[in-house]
């Protein structure tokens, strides 16, 4: 994989040009462009854990880019990439992201600089829980100011942890489960929040494709079913987005890339299958039923209809983008192509469905985590049933009325079991993240066709989400 030219802007100033190109199509005063565009607070904590017979020192962060609105939301990482500047860069991405979705929080972002790789899971818990002390006692984790959320390197496990720690912290806080998102089911968590980025790339994509002019403004045509896909990265996102849009839509995955190369199939890859070896082997090397290749830009390069790049920032950049050949780019990942690149990309026609509304799937779901432990019921649990009484009313009385009538039509067996089914938890969360992925992109799309001077996704949203942001500081005085 191409690493990103010495020249080029790092990820917070790709992110400042990015939003100074939509800025300067708004309407605001430069005191507020200016509140708007600058991180409220970072801080950094370095704490010591007793590991192996010695005290190892850590170094974290949680930056807050705004608190237009409150809590702040955003996930926290482990990575040993980790710094201050991905930090601010990604808080910043998530108050933009926020606002574009209507999830009613500012951003924040968090990140421990460590390998999880390199400790047992024990080792891991007690480092977590000591990062977590450390944010907790400052109040940059709690339900009603900072909560927190899975990010790379950390999972339901991690989230766990953090919660039980706030709970032994905060004993009668009612809400104590509300202070971090992304949790076991068991713990308070949410049906449907580990695949929720990958099902938010997946309904992304099919409102994009529900608009034939946006489709025909990549260069394509039809539906998703055999649209040619290349995912880079099969992490949490790009696996979940590999799979639902190859079982669910059609789609061939003719390419996965991953740190040790790609595997590249035109007949399409079999993604549990890749997922499994993964798992199982560590990368993709020796996976037997496609071709291995150690040069997974040269995939990434190769010719498709859609590319997902689904893992780290800055994939994209001035080395390889006069090279990418896919039509249509989705970043399921915050920040792969960098300014210069998206200038190049944008140059050359490709249309570039932006991370600010591709990925937002996370904490779109986040969110109805959140409410649902502040609420402390399940969603589903008071109307199912009576949705079920009600929808049997209905097919009693068709049935009533078939036997009235004789053999001349019948119900299929298969609308009444799905006609009685009242939704549960799973299927409420999914209609509620479709709806916000829609009505998103449709706010996006009316500035990219509704302004001579908008030319593509990424400024369109970056000015529904500016907008948004100042019209909240305006109504609390600013």
């Amino acid at each position: 994989m191409s690493a990103a030219p010495a020249n080029e802007p790092t990820f917070r100033q790709s992110v400042d040009l990015m939003f100074n190109r939509a800025v300067a199509l708004v309407n605001l005063s430069p005191g507020l462009e200016e509140k708007i565009r600058v991180c409220n607070a970072t801080y950094t904590v370095r704490f010591g854990v007793r590991l192996r017979g010695g005290i190892q020192t850590f170094t974290g962060y949680r930056s807050v880019h705004s608190e237009h609105m409150e809590p702040v939301k955003g996930g926290i990482r482990f990575a040993p990439s980790v710094n201050q500047d991905e930090v601010e860069a990604l808080a910043a991405l998530m108050t933009y992201k926020c606002a574009l979705v209507e999830a009613p929080f500012g951003g924040s972002k968090g990140g421990l600089c460590i390998d999880p790789r390199d400790y047992d899971d024990h080792e891991l818990e007690l480092i977590t829980r000591r990062f977590a002390y450390e944010l907790i006692k400052r109040d940059l984790i709690n339900p009603s100011q900072n909560v927190p959320a899975p990010d790379m390197g950390t999972g339901e496990r991690e989230m766990a942890w953090i919660a039980d720690q706030y709970a032994r912290m905060n004993t009668t806080d009612i809400n104590a489960r509300a202070c971090v998102t992304g949790k076991p089911l068991n713990a308070g968590g949410i049906a449907g929040r580990v695949e929720a980025t990958g099902r938010g790339v997946e309904y992304a994509l099919r409102e994009f494709f529900r608009h034939p002019e946006d489709v025909a403004a990549a260069g394509l045509s039809g539906t998703l079913d055999g649209k040619r896909v290349i995912v880079q990265g099969l992490g949490n996102v790009g696996y979940h987005a590999a799979k639902f849009l190859s079982e669910e839509d059609g789609a061939i995955i003719t390419g996965i890339i991953e740190r040790d190369g790609a595997l590249f199939d035109p007949a399409g890859l079999d993604v549990d299958k890749v997922r499994d070896w993964m798992v199982t082997n560590g990368g993709l090397t020796g996976y037997p039923d496609a071709g291995h290749t150690a040069d997974g830009g040269a995939v990434m390069e190769a010719e498709c209809d859609i590319l997902i790049p689904a893992a780290l920032e800055g994939v994209i950049n001035l080395t390889n983008a006069h090279n990418i050949r896919a039509p249509l780019i989705l970043e399921a990942a915050n920040g792969p192509i960098t300014a210069g690149a998206d200038d190049i990309l944008r140059a050359r026609g490709k249309v570039i469905i932006p991370d600010l509304f591709a990925n937002a799937g996370g904490v779109t779901v986040s969110y109805f985590e959140w409410v649902k432990n502040l609420s402390h019921i399940r969603f589903g649990r008071m109307q199912r049933r009576q949705e079920e009484a009600r929808h049997e009313l209905v097919v009693g009385e068709l049935e009533r009325l078939d036997l009235a009538m004789g053999d001349t039509w019948n119900l299929d067996p298969r609308f009444k079991e799905k006609y009685l089914r009242g939704a549960g938890e799973l299927e409420l969360v999914r209609s509620g993240l479709d709806d916000t992925m829609r009505t998103a992109y449709q706010s996006m799309r009316e500035v990219w066709h509704g302004r001579e001077d908008v030319t593509d996704l990424r400024t369109a949203a970056f000015i529904v989400a500016i907008d948004r942001v100042a019209s909240s500081y305006r109504a609390k005085g600013l």
